[in-house]
């Protein structure tokens, strides 16, 4: 049987190593990729059949050594988790170019780049999915996210070329909308007075993520928007 491979683009110790548990107890073999080393290599030495890859998805030659150097160690990808989506925050006064350049360049450039490494195979093979973790501020922009939303609206908009462009193609784009408060460490202690309720849990995002994954073609969907029970929207 030809082992699944599944790419993880993006990994911290929140929702990023919740999809790389969910997937490797699935079966899958995973390529872990981060901008450093540090975490994703002591992830891969704690999982099976994981392998950790430094790469920088701002950097087109970065991704492509990161990428043919996957398909040498691992083969053909059957599924990617675009994962990458950190910002910076502030007012239209506030922010500076280069912060508004690497907001898109993390959120947008890099999806893109991406997909343009595994497209190509995914077409040959008649299957695949293309997974990313969106926000909210694709959809609204708010006084600080005046770099963010801008950066995940290219990105929701991409997504969506995308879909249209590969589902007839037997690949699966799908955008997961994460609506909360991220359950990790910093965010509790951010927020001491907040109940457990108020926030995201990593490990059911990642049941999220998989479900998508092993959707039948017949009901795929694009857009998912996840949020706790008790957030306003």
């Amino acid at each position: 049987m030809q082992k699944k491979i599944c790419v993880i683009v993006g990994v911290g110790p929140g929702n990023g190593a919740a999809f790389a548990a969910r997937f490797t107890n699935e079966g899958y073999h995973l390529a872990l990729l981060a901008r450093s080393n540090d975490f994703i290599k002591q992830l891969a030495a704690e999982l099976k059949n994981a392998h950790a890859y430094e790469c920088d998805v701002t950097d087109k030659n970065s991704i492509e050594k990161t990428f043919n150097q996957i398909k040498q160690d691992l083969g053909q990808i059957d599924t990617v988790v675009y994962n990458a989506g950190s910002g910076q925050w502030g007012s239209i006064e506030e922010i500076k170019p280069e912060d508004f350049e690497a907001n898109w360049r993390v959120n947008a450039l890099g999806l893109m780049l991406v997909s343009q490494q595994v497209i190509p195979m995914m077409k040959k093979q008649g299957r695949g999915n293309i997974i990313i973790i969106g926000a909210t501020a694709s959809k609204r922009g708010g006084i600080k996210t005046a770099a963010f939303a801008p950066a995940k609206a290219a990105q929701r908009s991409l997504a969506e070329s995308m879909a249209r462009y590969l589902w007839p193609l037997g690949i699966h784009v799908a955008l997961v909308i994460i609506d909360g408060v991220i359950d990790l460490p910093k965010t509790r202690e951010r927020m001491p007075d907040k109940p457990d309720s108020f926030f995201v849990k990593p490990n059911d995002v990642a049941s999220t993520v998989f479900w998508l994954s092993q959707q039948s073609s017949s009901t795929w969907s694009f857009e998912n928007e996840i949020r706790p029970f008790g957030e306003n929207w």
